[in-house]
Order: C-alpha cells, then structure tokens, then sequence
C-alpha cells in the first residue's frame, strides 16, 4: 500500500480524527506535519471519546509509528498533559510509538500570551483565533526567534538561548502590550516539559526514509482545512500554517516522499469555527436546528459551531486545490431529520452568478444561491452498505459527488469506528 494524505477541504472541523482512526489499521506511521494545539481531532473507538489537540489519530493502534514533524507548532506544555491524560485511561503514548522531529520548533508560553493579548487589541476585527500562540509562534519561526527540539540535548546553550529568545520578546511584551515581562524563574515548569522530550526526539526525516526504502506505508495527517490554508485560504482569516497535502512531506521531515492518494474530508454539511467569510451560513432556529442534530461544538474551545448548507462552491475549490483523489464524507446521518436539505451550488458576488470560488476580498460581497432536494426522514446511522441507504440518501451523496467532480469513497454514518459505508 502506498502513502495516503488525510485532509480537510472546508473550514476544518470536517471530522479528519475520525478518518485518520478508521484507516490507520492499513498503515505503519501516522505523520502530523503542520498546525499545533489549535484545534481538535475527535475520536470514539472502543477505549471511550478523546479529541486529541496536538497528538496524531493514530496513537490507538497497536504497532503503528506515531510522528509529529518539524512543520508542527511543538508546545511541550500542552502536549505532555494530552499525553499524561491518555495513559491514566490506558492508552499507551510511549518513545516507541511517538516520534519527535528534533528539528520541529518549540512553542513558548509567550506565545499564547502575545495571541491573547493582540485579539483582546484586536476587538471586533479579531481573526477568532484559539489563543494558543500559533500565530505569533509561527511568525517568530519565520523571523528564526524560535528554539528547535533538538537543543534540549545541549543544556547550557539551550537555557541561554531561551534567555536571549525572552530578553527580545520581553520588548513586545510591554511595549506594545505594557504586559508583564517573562523571568528565567516563570519559565522553570516550562523547562521540566522541554526536558521531557529527549527520548521522544529524533531525526524524522531518516526515519521516514528508512521506512520508505523498507515500503513502510505512511498516513500524512493534516490539521484544520483548505479554507484555512495560509496561501490558498480565506486570508486573513486562516491559520499560520499551509495545511494542503502538498505540505505533508515538507512538514513531515521527509521532503522526498511521494503521496499516492489524497482523502479529502467532507462534512455532508457545512460547519465553521472561527472568524472570517462563510458564504452557507445559516442563521435562527435552522441553524440551532442543524447545530444540536451534529453537535457542532469546537473540540478544542467548546464553542458553537457556525453551521451552513453543503457549500458545493467552496467544496469544489477544496478539492482543487488539496488534490483530493477522492472523498470521505462524514455525518450524513445528522441530516436524517431534515424534510427538506439546503445546498449552495453558487454564489451572487455583485449581482453575478458564478460556480467559481472567489479572491478573499470578494467573499465579503458573496451571497448563497440555495437550492434543496429531499430529505430520507429516518435513522440511517445502522447502514453498512450502499444498498442499505434510502434512496434519497444515495441521490443526496451523488449530487455531492457530481457537483464535486471527485469520487465519494467513505459515507460516515455515525461518530464510531465501524459506523461507515465504503462505497
């Protein structure tokens, strides 16, 4: 089996954990090469409910290689306790089955201070961000103000530079913020989790080769969506991170490996967390509607979801620009109440129809042209074969499949593992 990508194609949120979960059984590695503890991957399997923030999907299954590259925001805080927290409910995260790229840069606790405190500035121009240091992280890895992984092993000059690092951010710290300056003695339990990471920690662009040259399969795990993408997303409202497929091998520490296949996750509606254009939204008691029925909830902040009708426009751009090579669709059993199903198959950007994604600075002016088809009115949660949805089931994913122009693989129809049909 060759190397697959599991990515988002919307907003995020379009349930990668549970995908990554499901088909790790076909895989050696699970590799996450982007993104930090910003968002969540929700998973239910037979040990219980867990929504991972920076762990890969992977970590419940036996014998599969658990990676989180040098594209990844790497706060050693954050991921000890999701590691902590998943072995007092017996499952085990070990340096056998999690490795550490020693080139991935780690995340401050002055990051997370500097996001809160330019949303608060920000006020209602903030980007809706989760406040856990990714941006100013990733711009501080760019200007190269970040520490790598890998000085952990080199004490005294470690310590020295995350001096230097906090005597520079201190200058933005009150200055700009007239917040409280870092001292080397606020930083002390901080260090306890950097140190911490030493066995955990390797070169992961030799493992990754080595395992290619021994025909080791990999799973590229991508956090949030297309839409987010820095480059190709709704800018500025994105993440700080390019979270496409093509990222994978760069992120991932492995630059030369290849990706034979591309799953593009899709919600059979649309859901967004944050700020920024959504196009579908629906709004009143339709959206509460649809929101209660999905539990459209971020794993990682707990806030309500903005919910919308399957936005076929950006969908489709989606798929473009992720290379999807074809689809897993997820929570088609949440529409099962619906009489009738809103869809988006265009916009209205001044007074034009177009089926054509726009440039972000017109999004603000796009409108949705709704259109519904029917609705199945009954459980489909039990479905395990194609044959076993209703009809109008089945016309509902093939109109998807046609407006997308991408084949349809994966119909989840429900949260569990085994609740799937594979087309």
């Amino acid at each position: 089996m060759g190397n697959c990508a599991v990515v988002g194609v919307n907003w995020g949120d379009e349930g990668k954990g549970r995908m990554v979960d499901l088909l790790t059984e076909n895989y050696d590695y699970v590799v996450r090469y982007q993104g930090g503890g910003n968002a969540g991957h929700t998973v239910i399997n037979g040990k219980g409910r867990f929504a991972l923030h920076l762990l890969p999907s992977g970590v419940f299954r036996s014998g599969v290689i658990n990676v989180l590259g040098n594209g990844v925001a790497l706060d050693p805080e954050n991921l000890f306790r999701e590691i902590d927290e998943l072995n007092n409910r017996d499952v085990d995260v070990t340096p056998d089955n999690l490795k550490i790229s020693d080139r991935a840069s780690i995340l401050m606790p002055w990051h997370r201070d500097l996001d809160a405190l330019e949303e608060t500035r920000l006020g209602d121009r903030k980007y809706g961000s989760t406040r856990q240091g990714i941006a100013p992280f990733y711009s501080d890895k760019y200007a190269k103000k970040t520490v790598l992984a890998g000085e952990v092993f080199h004490t005294e000059p470690f310590k020295q530079h995350v001096r230097e690092l906090m005597e520079w951010k201190n200058l933005t710290l009150r200055g700009v913020y007239g917040a409280e300056p870092y001292t080397p003695e606020m930083l002390e339990g901080f260090m306890k989790y950097c140190g911490r990471l030493r066995p955990y920690l390797c070169d992961t662009g030799n493992l990754l080769s080595a395992a290619q040259a021994e025909d080791k399969s990999i799973l590229f795990e991508a956090q949030l969506g297309a839409l987010r993408d820095l480059d190709f997303g709704i800018y500025p409202y994105t993440t700080s991170s390019n979270t496409l497929a093509a990222y994978a091998p760069i992120g991932s520490g492995c630059p030369g490996a290849r990706i034979d296949e591309v799953v593009g996750v899709v919600k059979a509606y649309s859901t967004c967390v944050g700020e920024g254009p959504f196009v579908s939204e629906l709004f009143g008691s339709e959206a509460d509607m649809l929101r209660e029925a999905g539990a459209e909830y971020g794993a990682k902040t707990g806030r309500p979801r903005r919910v919308g009708a399957f936005d076929a426009v950006a969908t489709r751009y989606g798929v473009q620009v992720q290379g999807t090579t074809n689809i897993a669709l997820t929570k088609l059993d949440v529409l099962s109440y619906m009489d009738k199903i809103p869809v988006c198959p265009q916009y209205s950007v001044e007074g034009q129809i177009t089926d054509v994604f726009p440039f972000p600075a017109l999004l603000a002016y796009a409108k949705p042209v709704f259109t519904y088809l029917e609705g199945w009115q009954c459980d489909i949660s039990e479905a395990r074969k194609w044959s076993e949805l209703p009809r109008k089931a089945q016309e509902y994913v093939m109109y998807i499949e046609n407006v997308l122009q991408c084949p349809i693989r994966y119909i989840s129809v429900g949260p569990q593992r085994g609740s799937i049909i594979i087309k």
